[in-house]
C-alpha cells in the first residue's frame, strides 16, 4: 500500500512539474497572450462597429432636424404671407406662425444637440479605430516575433540536447580505447611483417639450393650414387651399348 501511495506521489510531482514547465514556457505563453489580444481585437471591432453605427444614426438625426427646421421656418413666412394676402386672418397668421417658429426653434435646438454629439462620437470612432489599427499592427509584430521564437526555441533544443550528449562522453576512456586499438592494428601489422619476412627467407633458401645443383651433382652426391649402383650389381659405368 505504501508503494502505491508513493508512486502516486512521484506521478503527481511529475504532473505538477510539467504544469509548472508549460505555465513557465514563454512562447506558450505568449500564444496565449497573443488569443487574448485577438479576441480583445474582435470584441473592439465589434464596438467600433456599433459606434460607427450610433454616428450614422446621430448624422441622420442632425441632418432630419435641420431639415425639420427649415420647413417650420417655410411654414411660418407661407402663414405670413397668407395672412397679408388676406387669405387667412392676420391673428390666425401670426398665432400660427409662431408655433411654426416654436417647433423650428425647438428642431433647430435638436440639430444643434445631434451636432455636438456626431462631434463627440466622430472623436471617438477616430480615437477607437486608431486603437484598433495600433492593436492590429502589435498582434502581426507579436505574431512575427513569435515565429522566430519558435525557430529559434527549436534551434536552441537541438544544439542543447547535442551539446547534454557530448557532454556525457568520457573522452578518457574513449581515448584509452582508441590508444588500445592503435596498439593492437601496429601489433598486427608487426606480425604480419613478421609473417611476410619468414616467408621470404624460405623461398631464398629454395632458390639458393636450386642454383647449387645447376653447376652438376656434388662429389658426395656421386659417392652415394656409386655406392647404390654397386649394391644393385650394376655396372659404374652405366648400361652396355
Amino acid at each position: 500500500m505504501i508503494r502505491v501511495f508513493k508512486r502516486m506521489f512521484k506521478v503527481a510531482q511529475s504532473e505538477a512539474h510539467a504544469a509548472v514547465d508549460r505555465l513557465e514556457d514563454p512562447i506558450k505563453m505568449t500564444e496565449q497572450g497573443i488569443r487574448d489580444l485577438r479576441k480583445d481585437l474582435e470584441a473592439s471591432m465589434k464596438n467600433l462597429a456599433e459606434v460607427k453605427a450610433l454616428t450614422i444614426r446621430l448624422r441622420k438625426d442632425q441632418a432630419e432636424k435641420k431639415q425639420i427646421a427649415g420647413d417650420y421656418e417655410r411654414k411660418a413666412m407661407l402663414l405670413l404671407e397668407k395672412g397679408q394676402k388676406g387669405g387667412l386672418a392676420p391673428e390666425d397668421a401670426d398665432r400660427l406662425a409662431g408655433e411654426a417658429l416654436v417647433k423650428k426653434e425647438a428642431a433647430t435646438t435638436q440639430a444643434v444637440r445631434a451636432s455636438k454629439d456626431l462631434e463627440n462620437q466622430a472623436n471617438m470612432v477616430a480615437q477607437m479605430e486608431a486603437n484598433v489599427k495600433k492593436l492590429k499592427s502589435q498582434i502581426n509584430t507579436w505574431e512575427n516575433e513569435l515565429t522566430t521564437l519558435r525557430a529559434r526555441a527549436k534551434v536552441a533544443a537541438s544544439t542543447k540536447k547535442l551539446n547534454k550528449q557530448l557532454a556525457q562522453v568520457d573522452s578518457d576512456s574513449t581515448v584509452s580505447m582508441l590508444e588500445k586499438m592503435r596498439a593492437k592494428v601496429q601489433e598486427d601489422e608487426a606480425l604480419a611483417e613478421s609473417y611476410g619476412d619468414i616467408a621470404m627467407i624460405e623461398t631464398n633458401v629454395d632458390a639458393e639450393i636450386n642454383k647449387a645443383l645447376e653447376g652438376g651433382v656434388s662429389p658426395s652426391v656421386s659417392d652415394s650414387l656409386g655406392e647404390l649402383k654397386r649394391k644393385m650389381g650394376m655396372s659404374q659405368s652405366g648400361p652396355s651399348a
